[in-house]
């Protein structure tokens, strides 16, 4: 299913499909996905749910958004750490660091998307996009071992899966703040790249 197509955004000032979006998601993190219903999203705004549907064409289509809008922050990174003219080992750390980076500019859109577990079309799509991320790590995790830079006695997809897992834990302890997000994202790369034990 290719993804959906973010109408046209008009209606109410202050209820655009943006603000239609942010409730929605903030609903689906709070009462669940399935115990979120058109009413209570325009209740949220303070509109009826005549004026949501003036945006989307239902419930399905704000959850693909919010899933698309934190793929979408993930598969920019990675365009950006393909450009870099550095190892392998240097592009994985830079692609580990900008997923927390995004994690903490969507954390809600992140945090609905590690919650799908694929029963819907939607979600189906969304979770196809993640495992090829995953494996954008996983082929970053080969190319660092055959330059040197990684260890080579750990399966390179136990190592992504490993990597992302220190990135999605943020959704159930970090609370995003002005300046943490630089801090998080240092010491998750320093962890996973250097470990603990003292220099």
């Amino acid at each position: 299913m290719a993804p959906a197509q973010e109408p046209r955004r008009r209606g109410r000032p202050g209820h655009d499909l943006d603000a239609v979006l942010a409730a929605a998601v903030r609903l689906f993190n709070e009462n669940g996905y399935d115990y979120t219903s058109m009413y209570d999203i325009a209740v949220a705004l303070g509109i009826t749910k005549s004026s949501v549907y003036h945006h989307i064409s239902g419930k399905e289509q704000l959850l693909q958004m919010a899933m698309d809008r934190a793929l979408d922050g993930l598969f920019e990174a990675a365009d950006e750490v393909r450009d870099l003219d550095v190892p392998a080992r240097e592009r994985l750390a830079q692609l580990i660091r900008r997923s927390v980076l995004v994690l903490a500019e969507r954390f809600e859109y992140v945090t609905v998307l590690l919650r799908v577990r694929g029963n819907t079309e939607a979600e189906q799509h969304a979770l196809a996009r993640r495992r090829e991320f995953d494996g954008l790590v996983t082929e970053l995790v080969k190319q660092a071992q055959a330059e040197g830079g990684v260890r080579p006695d750990v399966d390179p997809r136990t190592a992504a899966r490993l990597l992302l897992g220190m990135v999605n834990s943020l959704t159930e302890w970090y609370r995003p703040r002005p300046g943490g997000a630089e801090a998080i994202a240092d010491a998750v790369t320093a962890l996973a790249f250097e470990g603990l034990r003292a220099r």
